[in-house]
């Protein structure tokens, strides 16, 4: 009886199958193209994976050649697409050449098989969303397009030339490790920050508390606070915004966390998730209660600017001395302390620097564990202060008791 899971013929044949798949998917939506359907279509994008991963099976040494080979009559049929249509994009030709080589990776490995299957899904989408990425563009404005190509250009110039290696004269601080968690923290703003352009500038209440949330939950608190001094009937479902703003920050510091130290993730995911756990009630409890479904805008600009960026690895790097130097000199407490004032402006530097003085052995992971909950806390009330300074009174009380029966749960496992 032969064993699919280990007979070489079978997994070769499922492999190639994989691979005509893509192709078929890819090609499917080529053929809705308006002019992408002259040039190649459903049949010929299987043709193309099929071909990379007969070669790669078994002519590998022979790819390159092969590549070379397909991309020759696809410049002669890309030519002759201009020549009728007029038209100049490239879209196609790159495609054909990616589905090839995503052929090839079907047959090279396990992970290349896994690689191709999710690089060939990704594509798919992409090219089906022509119109929503045109669209999303447009929107943009040349301000914010100028930040983040300078942004961008900065991060892959200025990554590879820092040293990755402890400098004495920075007081043992990593620079490339610095500049990483910029760009980590920024990342993750910027991908809500897109979120929230393409589902355009007025959003449901929901989802300008999440958006804003992973962008600068303290930012989308103050607008959501000014939003009722301006309309004070619309306090609950401002109040509603600043909770969901105020909870995902929770997600948002677990991702960092693994991202730094998988290790410490088990001991801080059930304290945040409590956290977290405890605030979605709440926010579901204000939306039911609301009565009102209009919908509240907030100016979220584009987190990809240079000013900010450097703000935060300047705060990132203080942080990180102290909260080491903290914990040499007083102990544990020093971190609490550390985090706790670390936490009234910014839950990211700490969280970050925790994980990482962790990772270490700078400290226990249960000190690690409780400083980031402690700045998770020293966050969450700082909304509820500035809502009282901003907001209506009503709105205030809205906040204050959700935020500190948030916080609570938090202290609970800090004293556990």
């Amino acid at each position: 009886m032969v064993d699919p899971a280990t007979d070489p013929i079978l997994q070769v044949v499922l492999r190639v199958a994989v691979a005509f798949g893509i192709g078929a998917l890819i090609g499917l939506e080529r053929e809705r193209s308006d002019s992408a359907g002259l040039f190649a279509g459903s049949r010929t994008f299987p043709l193309f994976g099929l071909f990379g991963a007969l070669v790669q099976a078994f002519f590998p040494a022979m790819f390159p050649v092969a590549l070379v080979s397909i991309a020759v009559p696809l410049t002669v049929a890309y030519a002759g697409k201009i020549w009728k249509t007029g038209s100049f994009g490239l879209t196609t030709v790159t495609a054909a050449l990616l589905t090839v080589i995503l052929g090839a990776l079907t047959v090279h490995s396990e992970t290349g098989l896994v690689l191709a299957i999710i690089i060939g899904g990704v594509m798919t989408i992409i090219l089906s969303a022509k119109s929503s990425i045109h669209a999303f563009v447009d929107r943009i404005e040349e301000d914010e397009r100028r930040a983040s190509i300078k942004f961008i250009l900065i991060v892959f110039v200025i990554f590879p030339l820092l040293p990755d290696r402890e400098i004495d004269a920075l007081l043992g601080l990593n620079p490339r490790f610095i500049w990483l968690m910029v760009v980590f923290v920024t990342g993750l703003s910027f991908a809500a920050y897109i979120l929230s352009r393409i589902v355009g500038t007025e959003r449901g209440i929901a989802l300008t508390g999440v958006v804003g949330g992973f962008i600068s939950s303290t930012a989308t608190s103050v607008s959501m606070a000014e939003q009722t001094s301006e309309t004070p009937s619309l306090y609950q479902i401002c109040g509603f915004s600043i909770v969901v703003a105020s909870i995902v920050m929770f997600p948002r510091a677990t991702v960092e966390v693994a991202a730094v130290n998988p290790e410490l993730l088990p001991h801080v995911v059930v304290p945040l998730g409590a956290m977290t756990g405890t605030g979605i009630l709440a926010a579901g409890v204000l939306y039911w209660w609301s009565t009102t479904k209009s919908t509240v805008d907030t100016d979220i600009t584009n987190p990809f600017r240079l000013q900010p960026a450097l703000l935060f690895g300047a705060i990132f790097a203080v942080v990180l001395l102290v909260s080491e130097s903290a914990h040499t000199w007083v102990g544990p407490s020093g971190v609490y302390v550390t985090a706790f004032v670390s936490g009234l402006a910014d839950v990211d530097a700490i969280t970050l620097t925790l994980s990482k003085l962790a990772a270490d052995d700078a400290i226990s992971v249960d000190v690690a564990t409780t400083g980031i909950i402690i700045g998770a806390i020293s966050n969450t009330l700082v909304k509820a202060a500035l809502v009282w300074i901003l907001g209506t009174r009503e709105l205030a009380k809205l906040v204050t008791v959700v935020l500190v029966a948030v916080s609570a749960v938090g202290l609970l496992f800090v004293f556990l």
